[in-house]
C-alpha cells in the first residue's frame, strides 16, 4: 500500500472564501485539527491544543484547524477561534478532502503528517474522554503530543491510529 501523502490538489478555503492549499512543506510538520462549531467536545480541546502548539512552536511545526462541515460560515469559525483561542490557522474543507487524505472521522480527531508529506498518525488528542460522561481527571496518554515528538525526531509513531471519540463527520457530508 502507498504512503498516504497530503496532496498539494486538496484545496481549502480561507476563512474569506479564496482557495488554498494546506502546505506539506519538506522539514516541516503538519498538525491537522478536525473540528465542528457545534461540537462541545472540541471546544473543550481548545486549551489542551494551545497548550501543545506552544510547545511546538516555531517553524517546523504548523498548525491547522480543519472545519469540514460546509454549512458553517466563516463568522461562526472566527467566533469560534477567537473565544476558546484555538491555536493555528483555521480552514474550511467543504468538499472533505483534506478530511479523506487524513481518514478522520470525528471531531475532534487530529492528524500529523511528517516532513515528507505523508501521514503518520491520526486519531484522539489523548485519552482523557472515554466515553459519554466518562472523562478522566487527566489524560495518561497523550497521543498527538508523542505523535509530533516522533515526527519531529523522524521516528515511527508508535501508535498510528488511534480512535477519537466527538461528533461524527459523517453526517455532514
Amino acid at each position: 500500500m502507498a504512503p498516504i501523502l497530503l496532496s498539494a490538489a486538496a484545496g481549502v478555503q480561507t476563512l474569506d472564501g479564496r482557495t488554498t492549499q494546506i502546505p506539506s512543506s519538506i522539514g516541516k510538520v503538519t498538525v491537522l485539527v478536525f473540528l465542528r462549531t457545534d461540537c462541545p467536545l472540541g471546544k473543550r480541546y481548545a486549551p489542551e491544543l494551545g497548550r501543545i502548539a506552544k510547545e511546538f512552536s516555531g517553524p517546523a511545526v504548523q498548525f491547522w484547524m480543519v472545519f469540514p462541515d460546509k454549512s458553517e460560515n466563516a463568522a461562526e469559525i472566527r467566533s469560534m477561534m477567537s473565544e476558546y483561542r484555538f491555536p493555528g490557522t483555521a480552514v474550511r474543507d467543504p468538499d472533505q478532502s483534506v478530511v479523506k487524505q487524513a481518514h478522520a472521522t470525528t471531531a475532534p480527531e487530529a492528524a500529523v503528517f511528517g516532513r515528507n508529506g505523508k501521514l503518520l498518525y491520526h486519531g484522539r488528542i489523548d485519552d482523557r474522554y472515554v466515553d459519554y460522561g466518562k472523562v478522566k481527571p487527566e489524560p495518561q496518554v497523550h497521543d498527538l503530543e508523542d505523535a509530533i515528538r516522533a515526527a519531529l525526531a523522524g521516528k515511527a509513531v508508535a501508535r498510528a491510529e488511534t480512535q477519537a471519540f466527538g461528533c461524527a463527520l459523517a453526517d455532514i457530508e
